[in-house]
């Protein structure tokens, strides 16, 4: 696939600084020597997890998706007139960019910058949006947002405004999420801000049904990781050698998800012997759950302060616009 970068589109541009296989090996290791073992979600993201993370958000039990982009549709002049317009949008883990149109019209930003880990699908999905909206300047990022991407990104001038949709902060630890908030203010300076959704709590039922569906697409979503991690690592991992496993951890207010070893193993991964034990988990995401109050009280440690809260009737999901405190 051509990169848009390569592209006669004036409108797109693609910058590709996605990890070396040296910086990835190193990245997984690390999680396979911790005791449980994990990998780390980013490399859930592939091109084929992307596209099977896609199918998910279409599924009938998997509520967060169309919940908050409703929320998102039916509150964007309310959000452009906090967020302000002709700014500088930039969205980490972008995805196909789906949520974002439904706040463009709106916010009508000078730039729009998506930042995603997989080149081929962050290419093809900045292209999409180039083309259907001519007017806006797509700047496409290919990195790890954790990582230091801004040094070689120059960033159009204009009020800086994080999109974090999806409770992708979820996917974080609540001590890691406030130093993740943190780590914005830096980015969008004293008049900036950050819109992000938040998935609340709710029964377990639900919960639990969401991360197990029918159709068996999130046990394929969670095994595919192993695909990554071979392709990167040149590891021998056999995906009918683990099943999905997802449930709600009430103490810890979180899904987690896991992929549980069928029998003892060893698995070669970048030349080192990993072994599992029958039975033996392997920790690949976490999706914490808030109340309104808890996550106000994590952006206030992050030195962030919730200026407006959007949710939907059933108060399944939230939408947070923050502003910088104490500069």
């Amino acid at each position: 696939m051509k990169l848009v970068a390569e592209a006669e589109l004036d409108n797109v541009s693609f910058e590709d600084l996605q990890p070396t296989q040296d910086d990835s090996l190193a990245d997984i290791l690390k999680g396979l020597a911790c005791s449980p073992k994990q990998i780390n979600p980013r490399f859930f993201y592939d091109a084929r997890g992307s596209e099977l993370f896609e199918n998910i958000t279409q599924l009938p039990e998997y509520y967060p998706t169309r919940t908050e982009a409703a929320i998102l549709q039916n509150n964007a002049e309310d959000i452009a007139s906090l967020t302000g317009r002709h700014g500088v949008l930039i969205e980490p883990g972008s995805g196909n960019c789906e949520k974002v149109r439904l706040l463009l019209d709106a916010l009508r930003p000078s730039a729009y910058v998506p930042l995603d880990i997989s080149p081929e699908f962050l290419s093809a999905s900045a292209g999409e949006l180039g083309k259907e909206f001519s007017w806006l300047n797509v700047q496409a990022v290919c990195a790890d947002f954790s990582g230091p991407w801004q040094d070689h990104t120059e960033l159009p001038s204009g009020k800086r405004v994080v999109f974090y949709p999806g409770s992708t902060i979820g996917n974080m630890s609540p001590m890691r999420a406030s130093r993740f908030l943190s780590g914005l203010r830096p980015l969008i300076g004293p008049g900036g801000g950050v819109l992000v959704g938040v998935d609340l709590q709710k029964s377990e039922r639900v919960l639990n049904a969401a991360y197990n569906d029918a159709q068996g697409v999130t046990a394929a979503f969670n095994l595919n990781i192993l695909n990554a991690v071979n392709a990167l690592t040149d590891a021998n991992f056999k995906l009918d050698m683990f099943s999905h496993h997802a449930f709600y951890n009430s103490d810890q207010a979180r899904i987690e998800m896991h992929l549980v070893s069928k029998a003892e193993q060893v698995v070669n991964v970048g030349g080192r012997a990993v072994l599992f034990a029958d039975g033996e988990s392997l920790h690949t995401e976490n999706s914490y759950k808030y109340s309104l109050e808890s996550f106000a009280e994590l952006a206030a440690a992050a030195g962030l302060k919730v200026q407006r809260s959007w949710c939907d009737d059933d108060q399944f999901f939230s939408v947070h616009y923050l502003g910088v405190t104490g500069w």
